[in-house]
């Protein structure tokens, strides 16, 4: 018989389309709470779903006095399982210091890429990850700091590509009760005490601050922000998608730096700003480039209003070439930083 938390996990599978039958689905199982019962869960739900879990275990090469029990940990829970289980090294030092990222940044980069490899190696469909509720209002705000738009206050979802978060509208009590009542072990992550990451000073201290000196309810509040945020994004996609061919061309000559992107002005001023605002982020991202806000609006600035044979420099070496009907966007150069304007047209 299913555990209450198990059958509801398996309703929302159904109800969303998580899985399909037949799934070969990598986990990410790092020995804490959320993850263990992850692992627990879709065990008890593979048959059903005729699913083939494997076990990812990371170690990041953070906490070298941490992680062998929690490998030991992760190896006999699988073999409880039965269910196969590899680990992987990754260096994050090395890779935050010779990029000049967070160690945050770092990890979560390695850990996915990580992710990738091991999925073409085990021939996997699916990614599963324990992000829970909590996660999520914590992500909020951490987003909401940052400056994020609608796009990233909608917050993670249940399923991005082959992603999936299955434990995302579970709170993490709920799991912590999961494992009481099923005998599971887990193990504690000490980094989750240290107060140099951000995101555990939301979640030790801001949060508990919210909830006691401002509204008890909040992380309810955030959760529900989100909610409406992706319906409105789902919406704005749709839209988007109906305007892109529309509006922009595409031809590729060559491959990756070869790409051309042509943005018919006309076409493109009679969209809402909402809507022009996403087609130039997509735009970038299409062309393989950052979309920072300082380049979204120096885009929108130019094919509304730009002056004919005017160009922009942009990231990596991108121009945009600006002329009466259309915004060019390309890498005459390939892709890197260099100087002087294109030729004229």
């Amino acid at each position: 018989m299913l555990h209450p938390l198990e059958h509801q996990i398996r309703q929302l599978i159904l109800g969303e389309s998580l899985l399909s039958n037949g799934n070969r689905v990598l986990l990410g199982v790092s020995g804490g709470a959320d993850s263990m019962a992850l692992l627990h869960i879709l065990a008890a739900l593979r048959r059903e779903f005729s699913l083939t879990p494997v076990a990812v275990y990371v170690d990041h090469g953070l906490r070298p006095g941490e992680t062998p029990a929690e490998w030991v940990c992760v190896q006999e829970a699988a073999s409880r399982l039965a269910i196969e289980c590899a680990r992987v090294a990754v260096n994050v030092h090395a890779t935050a210091a010779a990029r000049k990222l967070s160690l945050e940044h770092a990890a979560r980069e390695l850990r996915y890429q990580a992710f990738a490899e091991l999925g073409k190696t085990w021939a996997t469909d699916l990614l599963a990850v324990a992000h829970t509720a909590d996660d999520q209002a914590e992500e909020l705000l951490l987003r909401l700091f940052r400056g994020g738009g609608r796009k990233a206050l909608a917050g993670m979802r249940l399923r991005s590509g082959t992603l999936i978060r299955p434990l995302l509208g579970i709170h993490k009590a709920e799991l912590l009760a999961y494992l009481s009542d099923k005998g599971i072990a887990h193990c504690q992550d000490s980094s989750n005490n240290d107060l140099r990451f951000l995101r555990n000073r939301i979640r030790r201290h801001l949060l508990p601050l919210l909830e006691e000196q401002y509204d008890p309810g909040i992380r309810r509040a955030l959760l529900k922000t989100a909610a409406n945020l992706r319906e409105d994004e789902d919406l704005l996609e749709l839209l988007l998608d109906r305007s892109w061919e529309s509006v922009v061309a595409i031809s590729q000559p060559g491959e990756g730096d070869g790409m051309v992107c042509r943005l018919r002005r006309d076409a493109f001023r009679q969209l809402h700003p909402a809507l022009q605002r996403r087609l130039v982020e997509k735009l970038l991202w299409t062309l393989g480039n950052t979309a920072h806000y300082e380049q979204i609006l120096a885009v929108l600035a130019a094919a509304n209003s730009g002056r004919t044979g005017s160009e922009l420099h942009l990231h990596q070496g991108l121009r945009v070439a600006v002329s009466r009907e259309t915004l060019e966007l390309s890498y005459p150069q390939g892709k890197g930083p260099w100087r002087g304007r294109l030729s004229v047209r």
